[in-house]
């Protein structure tokens, strides 16, 4: 049945392709995805897919749903296609989106026959204000047995983990006065930001290894006469557990009051985007993509790599079983988030992973459907970690 899924893929790939192409071509910012969102969900709907747009209030967020004739897993595959600012597709979206696409397509051709559903969500934003944050809060993982996507990198990886993350925002408000004239009259608001900088790192010494904190001061007042009457530090906090995020951001929101009470200034913090979570990968469907992915690709699949970033995929991992493992683009010096990473999205080894990428995911999924012990493997093992919450 997998070399049905080779010559389905080889039908469809030329518009994998070109898809793949519009996207690089025509880069577009999370939640503006307009155009990519109806280049794929176009694909889906001629292929028989029921497709719903605009869910969980995101625009550019779509769910697509083939449902087979017969009972049986339901199989999810995660398109991401944002891309950045000035860079365009540095992260590769426009692959992840046509990968995770074409799986979708190739897969539904062969659920009639094993029985069960196959899933595409499009999920915008990643990069900013992932929309799989809300989707794992509004239920959408609520009828789907396991979800899969595969990112383009330098070199292919087994998936791994993530950080967790709080993106926190400090703005502290003074009162102005003439730096020079009056300075006694004024609450010196950027005096608040400082303290808190100087606070955090004085904690770095007491954290664990595995927090990482960073920030700016993206308001710092107007002018050099003028005493800051409101300043704004904003910070991404992150942690290999999202308990050990909770922690650290109490820790820091006690330095960000005292900063407060040292200026006189007033303060208050809030999230200036979604929390992700700490990616969880479920070992069981690791080792079936692994294994497709090896039996298929001359790259070797190494060792999931130690990540310090994070990714919505993370809290997407809380509510299903899940993946995210790494394709290469063979070449290991390839870093990602710059123009010459997009440039490789369309070259002919692009075109290759691509390929490789979407036939390991629909094999994977074929696995699952076809092979009920590995179905359960999956599920004992995420009810084992959610019961157990096993880091």
């Amino acid at each position: 049945m997998k070399e049905k899924l080779k010559a389905e893929l080889d039908q469809i790939m030329p518009d994998l392709w070109n898809m793949n192409l519009r996207l690089y071509e025509n880069p577009e910012l999370g939640d503006q995805e307009y155009e990519a969102m109806k280049l794929l969900t176009g694909f889906l709907r001629s292929h028989g897919f029921a497709v719903e747009t605009g869910i969980v209030n995101r625009p550019t967020a779509f769910r697509a749903t083939y449902k087979s004739k017969k009972p049986g897993p339901a199989v999810c595959f995660l398109a991401e296609y944002d891309a950045l600012p000035e860079i365009g597709h540095g992260c590769g979206h426009n692959l992840i989106g046509t990968m995770s696409t074409g799986a979708g397509v190739i897969l539904s051709k062969l659920a009639d026959a094993v029985g069960g559903t196959v899933i595409v969500l499009g999920t915008p934003a990643e990069e900013t204000n992932g929309a799989k944050v809300p989707m794992c809060e509004q239920g959408i993982f609520a009828d789907i047995d396991v979800a899969l996507m595969v990112h383009p990198a330098g070199t292919s990886h087994e998936s791994g983990q993530s950080l967790a993350m709080d993106a926190l925002q400090y703005a502290y408000t003074g009162k102005a006065a003439h730096a020079a004239s009056s300075p006694e009259k004024g609450i010196n608001a950027l005096d608040s930001v400082i303290q808190l900088f100087n606070g955090i790192n004085a904690l770095r010494q007491h954290l664990p290894s595995d927090v990482r904190i960073h920030g700016i001061i993206s308001e710092g007042g107007k002018a050099a006469n003028i005493v800051p009457d409101y300043a704004v530090a904003r910070f991404y906090i992150r942690a290999s557990t999202r308990e050990r995020v909770d922690e650290t951001v109490k820790k820091v929101n006690q330095i960000a009051r005292g900063a407060a009470m040292m200026s006189g200034a007033s303060l208050e913090i809030s999230n200036y985007e979604l929390s992700y979570d700490n990616m969880i990968t479920n070992q069981a469907l690791s080792a079936a993509f692994t294994k497709n992915l090896r039996q298929i690709s001359s790259q070797p699949v190494l060792p999931a790599k130690r990540e310090y970033g994070s990714i919505d995929m993370g809290n997407v991992s809380h509510v299903v079983p899940a993946i995210h493992p790494y394709i290469g683009l063979n070449d290991a010096n390839l870093v990602a988030h710059t123009k010459e990473f997009a440039d490789k999205t369309v070259t002919e080894q692009g075109r290759k992973t691509l390929y490789e990428g979407a036939l390991a995911l629909a094999m994977t999924g074929y696995d699952v459907m076809a092979d009920p012990s590995l179905l359960q493997a999956i599920k004992d093992e995420f009810d084992h970690w959610k019961n157990n919450k096993l880091y």
